[in-house]
């Protein structure tokens, strides 16, 4: 880290020294009312970096870390830790976990790293390799973390092959269940597929919420295409009208 990155991280510090003890606005905040700013702010910045606007990615990374130095100092003022206890704490970690660095451990590649390091959680008390996955994680971000640290500790398909049977046996279940009109079996049965997709996503290494995201953007690129184009409102035009405009859309890289 360069000296001009620690004369600004410390200038941060001293800016929120000046807030919470002049401004009314910080001065009421707590962990609690900053949650949802917080999210907010990490949802802006993985925007930016789907758009690959290092920019924008700069400017968050900003935002992000101003809150955890909100955090910080809110704890502080608690007398529960100092913003050195936190990095002092994450630099432990990052060593003990990192003993193929800082120790005589030795890897043969990035897999049994990621193994490593959840044998060594495990070792450290963790009571379960999911434990350390946040309950309030989207659900698509939740299967795909808990189903890859299950994996670490080798509970896992053999063949990629199988995942996708998998995939294939989920779907009759869900098409049996659509048969039978039972609602709740119908949910279960989806949310079952869903998940075995997701598995399957890991095995040909595609990371599936950023997949939905980008497919998102791209329909919401095209329908606002057929909005700013449609001759009429959309509701008088008909599905056929509306399509041409999206394979129009589509055809101009949209």
């Amino acid at each position: 880290m360069s000296n001009k990155s620690l004369v600004e991280f410390e200038r941060l510090l001293k800016i929120m020294d000046d807030l919470r003890a002049k401004c009314p606005w910080d001065m009421k905040q707590t962990t609690e009312s900053l949650r949802n700013l917080t999210i907010e702010e990490v949802y802006e910045l993985g925007d930016a970096i789907l758009n690959n606007d290092m920019q924008g990615i700069k400017e968050e990374i900003g935002d992000v870390m101003l809150h955890m130095v909100f955090y910080a100092k809110i704890a502080s003022e608690q007398g529960a830790f100092e913003i050195a206890d936190a990095l002092y704490a994450v630099n432990e970690k990052l060593i003990s976990r990192h003993p193929h660095i800082y120790g005589d451990t030795i890897v043969k590649d990035e897999e049994e790293v990621k193994r490593n390091w959840e044998m060594l959680k495990l070792k450290e008390g963790k009571k379960s390799v999911l434990g350390g996955v946040p309950q309030s994680l989207p659900a698509m971000v939740k299967a795909y973390r808990m189903q890859e640290k299950t994996a670490k500790v080798g509970f896992e398909w053999d063949e990629i092959n199988q995942v996708w049977d998998k995939v294939e046996e989920e779907l009759g279940e869900l098409k049996e269940a659509i048969e039978l009109q039972d609602q709740n079996k119908i949910e279960e049965e989806y949310g079952d597929v869903l998940f075995a997709l997701i598995n399957y996503a890991r095995f040909i290494k595609v990371d599936p919420e950023t997949a939905l995201e980008k497919i998102n953007k791209k329909f919401k690129r095209r329908f606002e295409y057929i909005e700013d184009h449609a001759i009429k409102p959309l509701n008088e035009m008909g599905l056929e009208a509306m399509d041409n405009l999206w394979n129009e859309a589509k055809s101009k890289g949209l």
